[in-house]
């Protein structure tokens, strides 16, 4: 199938479009997905400064393969969309929601891209979920999203790291706090990156926030896609994600993690497929993505 990848920008805001030649194929004809990447400076390709797995590069070119178009963006602060001035202490979570309702209002405005779908992974998931909210979207596909408060996730997924308990309860007592919207003056060394003061800002904007009754408020088609060897989202929370929206198509991909690698449950094995841009993604996700554009 042929496609062409161009950059594109909407004010310091900076993506890669692939408009792909849909017309080959017509259940495909003319559709674009917009994809939203997970937490953290995390990239357009899906990549972090030390982690480097292309995932997000390869779904849009996967995706393109089959006649979809897709824009993929690099958040506010990450990348190229790095803006001069901009305070890490500034930023909120609504601030990724009206940035991603910006790059669909610019889809919307050109001729080529025909029928606009929204993807999120990860984190992503959730700006996704209540871009949607907000902007007509023809789809909603969530990736790896979480079911419940991030304060919940971090507390599975420390408890999966093997933390000691009382680190594990003063990222609790923390979490808590920042969740009522009380800042958090005293962070031990071993929670400082996921604390910082800098960052506490921004948590107290995302913490109290709940995914399934935010996804509860969408009134478009939606996709819920979770892999059985996630070891940072499990498979309980596109559960909480499907009760909220009965509606929805769960799609559960044996053996994918959230790098959308097939990897094993194994945890050092699993997180190997973090660094390796040349592993293919688990070959029942992109046609499952396929399958809902075609549907709708």
């Amino acid at each position: 199938m042929a496609w062409t990848e161009r950059e594109i920008s909407t004010g310091a805001l900076h993506g890669t479009l692939i408009t792909a030649d849909g017309s080959k194929s017509k259940s495909h004809s003319n559709a674009t997905v917009l994809i939203l990447a997970g937490s953290g400076p995390v990239d357009r390709d899906g990549n972090l400064a030390d982690a480097r797995n292309d995932s997000l590069k390869h779904l849009a070119h996967d995706l393109a393969n089959l006649g979809i178009g897709s824009l993929r963006v690099d958040k506010r602060g990450v990348g190229q969309s790095r803006v001069a001035g901009l305070r890490e202490e500034d930023l909120r979570f609504d601030t990724y929601v009206v940035d991603a309702v910006e790059w669909l209002n610019v889809l919307h405005a050109r001729r080529d891209t025909g029928r606009i779908f929204l993807l999120g992974h990860s984190e992503g998931a959730l700006i996704a979920t209540m871009a949607a909210q907000k902007a007509d979207v023809a789809g909603l596909m969530l990736i790896a999203g979480a079911g419940e408060s991030a304060g919940r996730v971090l507390v599975r997924q420390l408890s999966a790291a093997g933390a000691p308990s009382e680190l594990q309860d003063e990222s609790k007592r923390i979490s808590k706090s920042l969740e009522q919207g009380i800042r958090v003056v005293n962070i031990r060394p071993e929670l400082m990156s996921l604390y910082r003061q800098s960052v506490q800002p921004y948590l107290m904007s995302w913490l109290p926030l709940d995914p399934a009754a935010e996804l509860s408020r969408v009134k478009h088609p939606v996709l819920i896609v979770q892999g059985t060897t996630d070891l940072q989202v499990t498979v309980e929370n596109a559960s909480l994600l499907a009760s909220a929206q009965p509606d929805a198509k769960l799609v559960m991909i044996d053996g994918m993690n959230h790098a959308l690698r097939e990897a094993p449950a194994d945890r050092a094995a699993n997180f190997a497929t973090y660094r390796n841009p040349r592993l293919p993604l688990a070959k029942n996700l992109v046609p499952a993505l396929s399958d809902f554009v075609s549907a709708h």
